[in-house]
Formats: C-alpha cells, sequence, structure tokens
C-alpha cells in the first residue's frame, strides 16, 4: 500500500486498523472466510481498469483481447468445478444473481416459493424489505416446528396450492443438508423452475463434502467469499437451453461493465478449490462446525434443529435467558465476532433475536481445529455466563489474544 498512504493517509490508516482487527480477533461470522493474497492480488489487478460491456467476443468496447480470455478461463474453471453446463461470471453478488435469475424466465408479478426469512432464508428471496419481493408474488415455506428440517411436505402442498412459477431453496441461517432431488420433483409436478442459492455452501459443494444441488437445478446463484473463499461477487450456474436468458438478464438485463478485477479474483479461486487442499479444509470446516454444536449441547444451549450439517451452528439462547443481541455484543468486546440471529419462531425482533450464529470457516482456515473449538466455546460460554464481570471478561480477552497469535490469519 505504498501508493495509498502517500494519496490518502486517512483510508490506509482505516485499511491497517481492520487488518489488525481481523488478526486479533475471532472470527465466527458464518458468511465470512480468509481471502488467500493471491485472491486479493487479482482483486487489486490492472483489469479493475477495464470497460467491457457484453461477453467475450462481443463487447461494446475495444481492447478486450486479454479481458476475452480472463473471462473464458474463469467460466471454463467453474464448468469444471461445478460439473456445470453453462457458468455466467459477471454477476457483481449473490442479490444481483438472484435477481438475474427471477428476471430471466419470470416476469413481474409471477409467483414464486422460497424459504422463509425467519426460518433461515436470506433477503433476496422475497423479503418485504428486499427488491424481489416488490417485484414478484412470493409465498414462504417454514421449517417443521419439532424438527426445525425443512417441511417439505409443506412445501409441495404450498406448491400445488399457489402453483408459483419458480420454487427457490438455500439459505443464509440453515444448519441442515437441503433434500434438492425432492424439491427438483415438487418443482417438475407444477411445470416450475428450481433455484438453488448456494452461497454459503457453495466451497463445501465444490470440495464434494456434501450434495451439489447442479444436478437437479435450471439454476444455481452463489457468492465466492463465503466458504469458497473467494473475492466478492457473485456467480450464476444454468442448465445450457437457459444460456441465453440468463446472459442477457445480467446484460444489458441488469447490469453494465462487469467487474474484471473480480471475475481474475473468481479464476483464482475456482482454480484454488480444485486443490487437494481445499477439499482437506472443507472436510475440516464440517468437522468443526460439528464440534461447535456438540460443546454448546454439552454446556446447556439448545441447537437449532439438533444438529449441524455444514458449516454453521444456529444456537438457541433462550435456555440460559440470554439475547442474541447482548451475547454479540458482549463477545465482540472480548475479540469473538459473530452475529445475533433469528431462530424459528424466535419471539424477539430481528434487531433483538433469541439465537446466534456461528461459523467455523474462518477459524478453519486458521489452521484450528477441534481442540481449540473446544476452547473457543468455553470461552464463550465463560464471557455470556459472566458478562457483567469485568475481570472474567479481561481474562477472556487475553485467551483470544493467545490462540490468534498462535494461530496466524496467514502463515
Amino acid at each position: 500500500m505504498q501508493w495509498l498512504s502517500r494519496h490518502d493517509s486517512e483510508v490506509a490508516q482505516l485499511i491497517n486498523n481492520e487488518e489488525a482487527r481481523i488478526n486479533n480477533t475471532l472470527d465466527l461470522i458464518a458468511a465470512e472466510s480468509i481471502t488467500p493474497p493471491s485472491v486479493m492480488e487479482a482483486l487489486g489487478s490492472i483489469f479493475n481498469t477495464k470497460a467491457a460491456e457484453g461477453y467475450p467476443g462481443k463487447r461494446f468496447h475495444a481492447g478486450c483481447r486479454y479481458a476475452d480470455a480472463l473471462e473464458k478461463l474463469a467460466i471454463l474453471r467453474g464448468k469444471q468445478l461445478f460439473k456445470a453446463e453453462h457458468v455466467n461470471v459477471q454477476a457483481h453478488c449473490g442479490s444481483s444473481a438472484n435477481l438475474a435469475v427471477y428476471f430471466s424466465v419470470l416476469q413481474p408479478g409471477d409467483g414464486i416459493l422460497s424459504m422463509k426469512l425467519s426460518h433461515g432464508g436470506h433477503l433476496s428471496h422475497g423479503a418485504a424489505a428486499s427488491i424481489t419481493g416488490k417485484c414478484f408474488r412470493f409465498q414462504h415455506y417454514s421449517v417443521d416446528p419439532e424438527t426445525e428440517v425443512i417441511d417439505y411436505e409443506e412445501v409441495g402442498n404450498l406448491a400445488q396450492k399457489y402453483r408459483p412459477k419458480m420454487i427457490v431453496a438455500g439459505a443464509s441461517s440453515y444448519a441442515r443438508l437441503i433434500d434438492y432431488e425432492r424439491l427438483a420433483r415438487i418443482a417438475n409436478d407444477i411445470s416450475a423452475y428450481l433455484l438453488v442459492d448456494m452461497a454459503h455452501i457453495a466451497g463445501l459443494v465444490a470440495a464434494g463434502v456434501i450434495p451439489s444441488p447442479v444436478p437437479y437445478s435450471d439454476f444455481v446463484t452463489f457468492t465466492t467469499y463465503k466458504t469458497l473463499m473467494g473475492g466478492r461477487g457473485g456467480v450464476i450456474i444454468s442448465r445450457k437451453k437457459y444460456a441465453k436468458k440468463i446472459d442477457s438478464a445480467v446484460f444489458p438485463g441488469s447490469q453494465g461493465t462487469p467487474a474484471l478485477n473480480q471475475i481474475a479474483a473468481k479464476a483464482v479461486c475456482f482454480k484454488l478449490a480444485m486443490a487437494s487442499e481445499f477439499e482437506t479444509l472443507q472436510k475440516n470446516i464440517l468437522k468443526n462446525a460439528a464440534c461447535f454444536a456438540g460443546e454448546f449441547a454439552k454446556k446447556g444451549y439448545r441447537i437449532v434443529s439438533g444438529r449441524t450439517e455444514n458449516h454453521l451452528v444456529l444456537v438457541d439462547l433462550r435456555p440460559w435467558g440470554l439475547k442474541g443481541s447482548r451475547a454479540e455484543s458482549v463477545l465482540e468486546s472480548v475479540g469473538i465476532i459473530l452475529n445475533r440471529n433469528v431462530i424459528p419462531r424466535d419471539p424477539q425482533p430481528p434487531s433483538v433475536t433469541s439465537g446466534i450464529r456461528i461459523g467455523s470457516t474462518a477459524v478453519t482456515a486458521r489452521g484450528m481445529g477441534p481442540a481449540e473449538v473446544v476452547r473457543i466455546t468455553g470461552l464463550i460460554d465463560k464471557a455470556l455466563q459472566h458478562d457483567h464481570r469485568k475481570e472474567v471478561l479481561q481474562e477472556v480477552s487475553a485467551a483470544v489474544v493467545g490462540l490468534c497469535l498462535a494461530f496466524p490469519v496467514y502463515r
């Protein structure tokens, strides 16, 4: 950052501060990971300067020889990694990828059936606060009140009742595997499209450690910065017969020039995800998440749906009379970063919540294993049970610093 420090010392300082914060805290945000330096270099590369509206071979700007080669490479790697028929790497983020899919085959006002936000879905799946909820007519399915697993019978009944044009699967705070084959059958029964948003679990899918939705879906969207551990950005997978519709919905339908530096980063992260080391890392992410769930259960916390089958754990704090907002702030004060999260049928509003969401990706990427997970869970419990005792919180904070020093972000 030699130039930035000369041209803008204030921004340079903020970046340095953020780097120090990441190095000295334990990141348990389920939507975050550690971006490899090679991906960071691609994000900051000279491709940031190039305008290249359109697609390879059909640009609206000259000078795109290397831009075309880059995008073709990213597409090829994406196809290989996910065994996909068509890949669009231009989407700026996951929400814009979802919007492009909706508008590729639907008309405003068409019906869509998706997972309820408060039960684990995502804003871009038709939440009232999202533009998606304003453009289409959404109905929402839930998790079973007893098992807290998706109620597939309800999904089928709602599909028959409302006859949506599309069914959306995927979630932001759902810890169990999704039965894509069953959802595909439900969609086929009513001639609906199936879109799977695998933003959170794309890395696990890429490594083959959990089932892939690609064989069962008309469309699959994901982001590259969560478990896939790349840079910011979105990707769309589709069946070949929808390729032109998807590409047109992205450009010129909803975006202008692509962020070629993002596409460069996507190409790099796809290559990294093909390595055996990446598969090992993703297996360890699953092991650590399962360890978190087991350890919290031992300490008397309730695990939503009973266990986890991916990278995240949803913890119900009510057995200890705690609230998510208080837990989030107390833990941040000692260097443990996670987020408050609504749980199914949560009596508290989203600003408060009865739960917290824990992700294992970033700490696993730092080299931590089950032994460290046991220790971290103990520190979380200690801080929450003694949140008004300054000396206890200081002890926890010191232990967090020790863990961070022992497992640096970049080794």
